[in-house]
């Protein structure tokens, strides 16, 4: 009789494990959170999770509305007071479906083409799902800018692409205050376009001109739609050590990098993608061939010149963190044929560099020195078929003067000028290639 109590105890211990096994099996994954950016062409909406969840989309007609289920899964809060305003969504709504299902809707003012993938957790974020609501009114999304044969031959403007980076779910590096990255250059970046669109043969276009996010693929896309002339992506970074300090330039490098501190740079960078919600599908790899050819090289070389122009007026404004312009794998910087810098303007990790990012008068100073080191450059080497070019043409009657800086090469200002490497050589009494720092070179016309 004894054997047979503890058999039935045993039995019901058994049973009392596996109901409780399956009732935390089926405990619903909770929406913590529910975020909502406006970008130029897209409506983002990111569901914070506590868990992975599977999901599926339904487009509905009469009326319009998009209809999202996702599994096991329940709110924890209601949905109140989502940024609608200029937005495509009229309201949000929620239900339970069969019993244990979040049913989503979004009632809609316009047709839109959603989007829809999960994210898993990483060291920065938990688990998430992305839902993007792209316009299909090709009206709503911005000209891009063309440079035609007659633009070219009427004196054209030298156009800059100028990068904030972060935006929307990516806040970018933290400082003192809640101060984000992502709201202190685009700040920067948006004085620095003011002050270029006054110089006269300059014009600017914002890659992000609001708090969204733009991937890193679709920044460099971005400049080559606009054929911008020169990419400037600015950021202000932290560091493990509060104590780091100091502003820095960086161009590509396809070899490693030239210090410690910028691979850890161009890591967090990198990454930033996982951040702002950009899923593995559609991240892009730059092969290899592209980045040894002589485009690339010509590219990397004009990168690290104008790069210097910029570093030595920034160092009138704030304390260097390395006096040369460093290198590595920034994947925002890969593209073959558009010049690329990023701009490190300090260390928002840093308690006194952070109080000075965050003032107004000193955004403005180093807007002002960044516009006067791309300025300085482009007065140096301008474009062929720029205002700036034919300026420089007519000073010197048929021909441009050119001082070289650090990091030139003649191939490279041969390229820039479309002229070759014999006639440069011709023109200017040179048995090689070797030129100097300083030295004065006469362009022909090409």
């Amino acid at each position: 009789m004894p054997a047979v109590r503890r058999r039935r105890s045993l039995i019901v211990g058994l049973a009392w494990l596996s109901g409780l096994f399956c009732s935390a099996g089926s405990v619903a994954t909770e929406v913590m959170d529910v975020r909502l950016w406006r970008a130029p062409d897209h409506t983002r909406v990111v569901l914070d999770l506590s868990g992975p969840v599977s999901h599926s989309l339904l487009q509905l007609d009469n009326p319009r509305r998009l209809v999202v289920d996702i599994a096991n899964t329940q709110l924890r809060d209601p949905l109140t007071d989502l940024p609608l305003e200029n937005t495509p969504i009229q309201r949000v709504r929620s239900g339970v479906r069969q019993g244990e299902d979040l049913r989503l809707v979004f009632d809609l003012t316009a047709a839109v083409r959603p989007k829809s993938f999960p994210l898993d957790a990483t060291e920065q974020t938990g688990h998430r799902l992305v839902l993007d609501l792209f316009d299909t009114d090709v009206a709503a999304n911005p000209a891009r800018r063309v440079k035609s044969i007659d633009e070219m031959s009427d004196r054209r403007d030298i156009i800059i692409a100028i990068d904030a980076g972060h935006g929307g779910e990516d806040p970018g590096a933290s400082g003192p205050n809640k101060l984000r990255e992502k709201q202190v250059v685009l700040s920067i970046a948006k004085r620095l376009a003011a002050r270029l669109n006054k110089v006269p043969g300059f014009t600017s276009v914002m890659i992000r001109s609001g708090d969204y996010y733009v991937s890193l693929r679709d920044r460099r896309d971005q400049a080559r739609k606009y054929q911008a002339d020169l990419l400037v992506s600015i950021h202000a970074d932290a560091f493990r050590q509060s104590s780091a300090n100091g502003a820095s330039v960086y161009a590509l490098s396809t070899k490693g990098a030239t210090s410690t501190a910028a691979q850890y740079l161009a890591d967090r960078e990198n990454a930033a993608d996982l951040v702002g919600g950009v899923r593995l599908a559609d991240k892009d790899d730059i092969l290899a061939g592209v980045l040894t050819d002589m485009s690339m090289t010509a590219t990397l070389e004009s990168s690290i010149s104008v790069g210097a122009d910029v570093l030595k007026e920034v160092d009138g404004v704030a304390r260097l963190h390395k006096r040369e312009v460093e290198q590595a794998g920034f994947a925002v910087l890969k593209s073959p044929d558009i010049p690329s810098i990023l701009v490190e303007t300090g260390f928002i990790s840093n308690p006194k560099e952070a109080r000075k990012l965050a003032s107004a008068d000193y955004q403005e100073k180093l807007a002002s020195a960044m516009q006067r080191g791309i300025q300085s450059w482009f007065e140096r080497l301008p474009p062929p078929g720029t205002l700036l070019a034919w300026q420089r043409s007519q000073s010197v009657g048929g021909s441009n003067e050119y001082i070289i800086a650090r990091g030139d090469t003649l191939s490279g200002i041969a390229q820039r000028f479309s002229v070759s490497v014999n006639t440069l050589r011709r023109s200017n009494g040179l048995s090689g290639d070797s030129i100097q720092v300083g030295q004065t070179l006469v362009i022909p016309d090409a």
